[in-house]
């Protein structure tokens, strides 16, 4: 049977334990979860058990559990790959709840997509992996070892697996490591990711008086923190889009005049992008393109702001406190944690008079660029090539996966992105979904990356 028959004959059971894991709320970072982090876990184990694998545990850790699974191909010798598949299955909040157009926790299928929460990051991407995995087994064309390692708490900094990683280095051994959890340029332009930012991320507190104050009767007279906030950050920004914090580029590598090139014949319409997002223009980094900007070129957001009155109607006061949550986006070379004590002091240095300042590092990674001279790469050029009918195209993206610059450091392999989302599916944000023509032509993919792979 052929992987179009197989997928055919059991899509039915495929999205009935697709929705299994979604209905589980497995948001790392909210308390409330702590039981459905478990719970999601044990769910992984019965399913990488039934797709084939011949051991399957649930390893507990001082933050949420791991899933470890391993499959042995019986005739395996020195040449034999082994290919260690991550995952998480850990998602975002869903608020704002009122935003969303179904239950976040209930798969909605509507216009070709399946819209829940996880749906694509990273429950379905991770689907495809052990769909994937299962029929090459079912079928007995499963000629690699396999192992999987699934965490529940990529989307809160992976805390805890580093130390998985160091503790267990005998355990992960493998040739090469395959990621679904990125995205492609687009449905008819399969696209594999090549290269990753790195990121460092902050909270910032800043206090003022000692309690919150009468704007009337202190207002003009006392340095409001949100105030002093807001002009902290807005000036780490410049009008060019440059970052103003002290060498903060000085490990930044420039573009290629053939990196540039490449990333100028990626299909790209600014118009089109920005009739996407509902905006009226574009903004960054003058002297760079929208695609070089948001791959290759360092940024600064804030990611969260609050302090003071924000219930109904109105109330005039003069903060104690404010607070902000902002991040950096980093690339290739630059240091996560060099790059993190240099905001910290850079805000300190800015800060006015009248307020204390407290920045807290949260969490971070490197970036992480792939060769495309791999076998392991020309095996997923193979598999999308395949699957989608056009050769992918090779590009470095946006997005953080810290963990895979530690796996290199570690376990000193390199990891092929095999990612199958669309910028169309709204991850972690309200309507996230999967495209289920994708996500089929995903496990496709993933099973001929195997039958092509070699070491």
């Amino acid at each position: 049977m052929d992987i179009y028959e197989y997928i055919a004959q059991h899509r039915a059971r495929f999205m009935d334990e697709w929705a299994s894991l979604i209905r589980i709320p497995s948001v790392s970072c909210q308390e409330e979860h702590r039981e459905d982090m478990h719970r999601c876990a044990h769910r992984w184990k019965e399913l990488l058990l039934s797709s084939g694998v011949m051991h399957a545990e649930v390893m507990l850790s001082e933050g949420n559990p791991f899933v470890y699974a391993e499959y042995n191909y019986p005739n395996a010798d020195t040449n034999t790959p082994t290919v260690l598949v991550y995952s998480h299955y850990d998602v975002m909040p869903v608020e704002p709840i009122d935003l969303w157009h179904s239950n976040p926790w209930e798969p909605d299928i509507r216009d070709g997509r399946l819209y829940a929460r996880g749906a694509d990051d990273d429950k379905g991407q991770a689907m495809i992996q052990v769909k994937a995995f299962e029929y090459l087994v079912k079928e007995g064309l499963m000629k690699c070892n396999v192992k999987f390692i699934f965490e529940g708490e990529e989307e809160i900094g992976s805390p805890n697996l580093t130390p998985f990683i160091m503790q267990h280095k005998d355990l992960l051994r493998s040739d090469i490591i395959l990621v679904s959890d990125t995205s492609m340029i687009g449905k008819s332009t399969p696209s594999i990711t090549t290269g990753l930012r790195g990121l460092a991320y902050w909270e910032i507190e800043v206090t003022g008086p000692n309690r919150d104050l009468h704007s009337g009767h202190f207002g003009g007279a006392v340095k409001n923190p949100i105030n002093a906030l807001c002009e902290m950050l807005s000036q780490v920004v410049d009008q060019n889009g440059r970052i103003t914090i002290p060498h903060f580029y000085d490990d930044v590598l420039p573009l290629s005049d053939e990196e540039r090139q490449m990333i100028a014949s990626i299909p790209f319409s600014q118009q089109n992008y920005n009739q996407s997002i509902d905006i009226d223009a574009e903004w960054g980094e003058v002297g760079y393109s929208t695609l070089e900007r948001n791959s290759c070129r360092p940024s600064f957001d804030v990611c969260g702001i609050w302090g003071g009155y924000i219930g109904e109607g109105s109330k005039t006061v003069l903060p104690s406190k404010a607070y902000a949550k902002v991040s950096c986006r980093l690339v290739a070379n630059q240091d996560h944690e060099k790059i993190s004590e240099m905001f910290a002091s850079y805000i300190q240095s800015i800060a006015p008079k009248g307020v204390r300042v407290k920045v807290t590092p949260m969490h971070g990674g490197q970036g992480y660029v792939c060769p495309i001279d791999l076998p392991a790469y020309k095996a997923a050029e193979i598999g999308f090539t395949k699957a989608f009918g056009v050769r992918p195209i090779a590009a470095r993206r946006g997005g953080s996966i810290p963990i895979i610059s530690d796996f290199e450091k570690i376990l000193g392999v390199k990891t092929i992105l095999m990612g199958f989302g669309l910028e169309s599916n709204a991850i972690h944000s309200p309507n996230e979904n999967m495209d289920l023509e994708v996500w089929e032509k995903g496990i496709v993919a993933v099973t001929e990356f195997y039958k092509s792979l070699s070491i």
